[in-house]
């Protein structure tokens, strides 16, 4: 698979991912009507509806993380063909997670309490940024990559209680000491 077929691939994939969530009635951009780069407030109407926010760091990881199980179990079939693989389930669960189904799971299991999805801007950025992860991890030594997985998940379980790990968990196997710990910081 060639590199400019695999970009292919994934820009379809993105332009149908913000297809799905524009007809699943997500909203373009924010409601608020503006774009920002930075939206760093977890509990805001805002919160997943512009570019970039602390659940970003996640979607880097995510990217690292997936690329490294792909590196494992696809290491014969090239870089192209795991960076198409990483791609497609980061779309498929930017997709899943803006269902119905899963927005009212977070809403009932996570500090996600004000949850309605993300903006179809918010959601492609989601996959791009899990590409980076993506492009990261081919690029850098293997310590690095879990040196940054770690770090960022420190920094968000640091600054707002949560992250890819926290996030996942409570989505999985909810924890209500854990909601009370992340909850504590909101609540002052």
């Amino acid at each position: 698979m060639t590199a400019r077929l695999t970009l292919a691939l994934l820009f379809l994939g993105l332009a149908l991912q913000a297809l799905a969530l524009y007809l699943m009635n997500h909203p373009l951009i924010c409601t608020c009507g503006y774009v920002k780069l930075w939206h760093g407030q977890v509990f805001h109407s805002e919160n997943s509806q512009h570019i970039a926010d602390w659940y970003s760091f996640g979607h880097l990881d995510h990217g690292i993380l997936f690329y490294g199980a792909a590196w494992l179990l696809m290491h014969h079939a090239g870089f192209n063909a795991r960076a198409l693989a990483v791609g497609v389930t980061g779309i498929l669960w930017e997709v899943g997670e803006n269902t119905s189904m899963v927005i009212e799971r977070f809403r009932a299991v996570t500090i996600s309490l004000d949850y309605y999805g993300d903006s179809v801007l918010n959601s492609v950025w989601d996959s791009v940024i899990m590409m980076g992860g993506v492009l990261l991890a081919r690029r850098v030594p293997v310590w690095l990559s879990v040196g940054v997985v770690l770090g960022t998940e420190a920094l968000t379980a640091y600054m707002v209680r949560d992250g890819l790990a926290l996030n996942t968990l409570m989505l999985l196997y909810p924890i209500q000491a854990v909601k009370d710990w992340q909850m504590a910081l909101w609540l002052h």
